[in-house]
């Protein structure tokens, strides 16, 4: 049987936002959801349901303060908790927010994004001994559209997106570069929603345009291989493992974006989408983040189960389910209490309450690859 990437097949994913909301104010999910506190007892409780690997992220504002210097230690305990409870990390090292000293347009940003990517790919080497998972840029085609084509994520930029999914992109690659030059055997992990836009079937004169919507949403994944725009120096060997982000909204009629419920006859099985990807890049995928809010928890789970099976039945190699977030936390905006995570805020001695229905979804499916693998290995 082949060895997997990821120690377990069902991974929890912890917010970590950071970036400046409209107000001024930083987001900081791993504060907010005291996440830094008590990372050792979060990273246990998953140990205890069978799951061993975990998305986390870092907050480059804390660790680069000052231009070009580094301090790693908001990020040292989570690392050390991760060690002590031996939870695989899957490390985002931009979730959207940067230091407040630049410009995500300027020609610094790739160079200074990939010199903070080099050091913590040190710091990692010299924490744990070896070489970190990486997650270099979360979403590259959600960020360049909302924070530089629509004006709703900071920097606020409008009608820029095309200019900054371009930016990320080099900034990707120069930090590939940057940490398989520390380490060359570090994996690399890219993010990116995973979508189906179509026209409704009474305007059929938005068809061709949903439809070039829809093809869109590979730009990032292709220039970073180098089939589009290879003056960016994209290459396929770039591309080391799919992440695909995937929501309840991530279904929508062109142009003006409602949602294609999921028990639409127009709604798209994602075990077609996860084919069609597969297909498209031949690399190793997970399903990178995807939950929903209250109790439609355990039944959208049970969703995308369901679908990855079969998409993983059907040849597509698929290493994985993410829950995101695994805990959890306040509105970026509102700041409302968010039920869309496993368990709850935690209390003052770390504990959190669990979301009991879909804990009981989580269980079923991991007993029943246990089953599958035993029967595999017969």
């Amino acid at each position: 049987m082949k060895t997997s990437i990821f120690k377990t097949y069902l991974m929890g994913g912890f917010e970590c936002s950071s970036h400046r909301r409209s107000d001024g104010r930083r987001l900081d999910l791993i504060e907010a959801t005291r996440h830094e506190e008590f990372a050792e007892k979060d990273y246990l409780r998953l140990t205890e349901l069978g799951i061993e690997t975990a998305r986390d992220g870092l907050r480059w504002h804390l660790i680069e303060k000052t231009p070009r210097r580094y301090d790693f230690s908001s990020v040292a305990a989570q690392l050390a908790a991760a060690e002590k409870a031996g939870v695989q990390i899957i490390w985002d090292l931009f979730h959207y927010g940067y230091p407040d000293d630049l410009d995500i347009f300027s020609e610094e940003f790739p160079n200074r994004f990939a010199a903070f990517t080099g050091a913590f790919a040190e710091f990692h080497l010299r924490e744990t001994g070896r070489a970190p998972l990486v997650c270099p840029i979360n979403e590259i085609s959600f960020f360049s559209w909302i924070a530089g084509d629509v004006g709703k994520f900071y920097p606020y930029a409008v009608g820029r997106g095309d200019e900054m999914k371009r930016q990320l992109v080099l900034s990707s690659i120069a930090a590939i570069e940057a940490v398989r030059s520390v380490c060359p055997e570090a994996r690399i992990i890219h993010t990116e929603p995973a979508v189906y836009v179509r026209a409704r079937p009474d305007e059929p004169e938005h068809a061709v345009e949903a439809e070039n919507y829809r093809l869109s949403q590979y730009q990032a994944f292709d220039m970073l291989s180098g089939r589009l725009a290879p003056e960016l120096g994209g290459k396929p060997e770039y591309l080391d493992i799919l992440g695909l982000n995937y929501y309840l909204h991530n279904q929508w009629f062109f142009p003006d974006r409602e949602m294609i419920p999921p028990d639409s006859s127009l709604y798209r099985p994602l075990r077609e989408i996860l084919s069609e990807i597969y297909e498209r890049y031949r690399r190793p995928m997970f399903i990178a983040e995807t939950g929903t809010e209250d109790e439609k928890r355990p039944e959208w789970f049970a969703y995308v189960a369901e679908e990855t099976r079969a998409a993983a039945n059907s040849g597509v190699e698929l290493l994985g389910i993410c829950l995101y977030p695994i805990v959890n936390h306040p509105g970026w905006e509102d700041e409302r209490h968010c039920y869309n995570g496993l368990w709850d805020y935690a209390d003052e001695t770390g504990e959190r309450e669990i979301y009991e229905p879909l804990a009981i979804e989580i269980k079923k499916e991991i007993h029943r690859r246990k089953s599958e693998c035993l029967l595999a290995a017969a």
